[in-house]
């Protein structure tokens, strides 16, 4: 799980508390209490990532674009909800109050020369909504002070490529039943670390990992693909087919590789929307079938797996695969993720399936 590189944070962070829907903006370095159930239990810890562009109209007023943030604001509230108890329910914000209090962040005077700097970088933008309990107590119970707080930055880089991975089978990052392998929840990125931990003791170049699902009764071979340990996963065979694992309770619903299907998809490359068996990417791998594999996530949009370890159900490295960078569909995948920060530019069009979010930020 590689790093962002080249960040510079705002200096203002947004507060907004759910019980009494105060908005207050805070330092960039505002603390939750020692004593908070969400430092000590990992309780009402949810997040969300949003990519964002800030530009100059012509006028030189600053504008914010969003791609399918809807999406995002979405998912950020199923993970509230899941947080918070079946009485609290009625605490958890629209998701038009959620764009409402974004943009007002956003839009505070205090946010403009970090904004106007951003937009002179022509730099990417990262929005992190988060939650907390601000109520001092280290019982074991829902949230009695549930706030969503935000923090936003500029960077540079992303995970990036040539990147290399090892499969790790031997740790799930989430199980079914528990419904949490669909939210971005703090619990789950634990794993996540421990996962690129193991694949580094495989190959020290590593930099992710492959994880496959829950039903580790099975032999290794029938167990399905999940996702990579932080992002989503695409699979482009030499027949010029991509394959993209179903949203499922074991897999986070990604917002960028939806707008990635339909960018490829208006390419004419044809998308298959179905799982994949361990065994079948062996199989893929022994007859030469498979181009690459990228991540697909928020911060790096898609990357390109250079090299992925594959692995016996001991954890043992059986072959390695590389990724064909003479298949026409490797620039294609390329040229994918370039049209798609082009949108937020303007560009590239947007292409029927996308939402595209323009907002002013002091006019």
């Amino acid at each position: 799980m590689a790093g962002f590189e080249g960040v510079k944070w705002a200096t203002k962070q947004m507060k907004y508390t759910l019980n009494d829907k105060d908005f207050e903006l805070c330092d960039a370095d505002a603390r939750v209490f020692a004593v908070s159930k969400s430092i000590h239990y990992g309780l009402f810890l949810a997040f969300e990532g949003i990519r964002f562009y800030c530009r100059r109209k012509d006028n030189q007023k600053l504008e914010l674009v969003f791609l399918n943030w809807k999406q995002n604001l979405k998912r950020f509230q199923r993970g509230i909800a899941y947080n918070l108890g079946r009485n609290q329910q009625h605490l958890v914000p629209a998701i038009e109050e959620m764009e409402s209090i974004f943009i007002r962040f956003f839009r505070s005077p205090a946010m403009l020369t970090f904004f106007g700097e951003m937009a002179d970088l022509d730099a990417q933008g990262y929005l992190r909504p988060f939650t907390v309990d601000e109520q001092q107590s280290i019982g074991v119970t829902f949230p009695m002070e549930p706030s969503i707080r935000a923090a936003v930055c500029r960077y540079d880089r992303y995970l990036g490529e040539p990147f290399s991975g090892v499969v790790v089978p031997n740790i799930v990052r989430a199980v079914s039943v528990n419904g949490t392998g669909e939210l971005k929840l703090g619990s789950n990125y634990l794993i996540s670390v421990k996962a690129v931990d193991m694949a580094k003791m495989l190959d020290p170049s590593a930099s992710t990992a492959l994880l496959l699902d829950d039903r580790t009764h099975l032999p290794i071979e029938e167990r399905q693909i999940t996702e990579w340990d932080t992002s989503c996963c695409l699979f482009a065979l030499r027949d010029g087919s991509v394959i993209k694992i179903p949203e499922n309770p074991l897999i986070l619903p990604s917002v960028t590789i939806q707008g990635i299907v339909v960018i490829l998809r208006h390419k004419g490359v044809p998308v298959v929307e179905r799982h994949l068996s361990y065994g079948e990417l062996i199989e893929y791998m022994q007859e030469d079938q498979l181009v690459a594999i990228c991540s697909i996530g928020t911060a790096g949009i898609l990357n390109r797996c250079q090299k992925l370890g594959l692995t016996d159900a001991d954890s043992k490295l059986i072959a390695t695969h590389s990724a064909d960078e003479t298949h026409p569909l490797y620039a294609k995948l390329s040229e994918a993720r370039s049209i798609y920060w082009d949108i937020y530019k303007g560009k590239a069009e947007v292409p029927d399936g996308l939402d595209l979010n323009r907002y002013p930020l002091n006019e």
